[in-house]
């Protein structure tokens, strides 16, 4: 499997960039079934990337997304340019979304993102500053 010091696949973001909305998670999805990691745990931690991809291109202006893979764990780090949240208690209810309406219509923002995140990772931990950007960091345990 992989030693301790891991394999590193960082991807950049660009916000409103919906033709290339899940090419990251993709990616790393592709790259841990090669590696051979178990398929639920691929599936927690490519909903997880998927749903921080997403929110960074619904969100923000830009952003990253840093996948570090072990033969432990996988951690995801992103990071973005963008608004920030306005109230986090409020923003990791289920169907809470701050996402505009032209958004609802191409079928996302349902407000399901940070609530899915926590539910398919081991640690979940979120910052944000208005007017600067969020930053998340999340572990999936292997």
């Amino acid at each position: 499997m992989l030693q301790e010091h891991g394999i590193t696949l960082e991807f950049i973001l660009e916000g409103g960039n919906f033709d290339s909305a899940g090419e990251a998670s993709s990616k790393i999805k592709r790259t841990l079934q090669q590696l051979g990691v178990r398929p639920d745990i691929i599936r927690r931690i490519a909903i997880s990337a998927y749903e921080a991809e997403m929110n960074v291109i619904i969100h923000a202006y830009s952003g990253t997304i840093r996948a570090e893979i072990f033969s432990e764990r996988t951690e995801l780090s992103v990071n973005d340019e963008g608004p920030g949240i306005p109230d986090v208690e409020l923003a990791m209810r289920e169907g809470y979304s701050t996402a505009p309406d032209h958004i609802r219509e191409m079928g996302f923002g349902a407000g399901m993102g940070l609530p899915n995140m926590v539910r398919c990772t081991d640690k979940f931990d979120i910052k944000t500053t208005r007017g600067i950007g969020t930053n998340l960091s999340l572990i999936i345990y292997h």
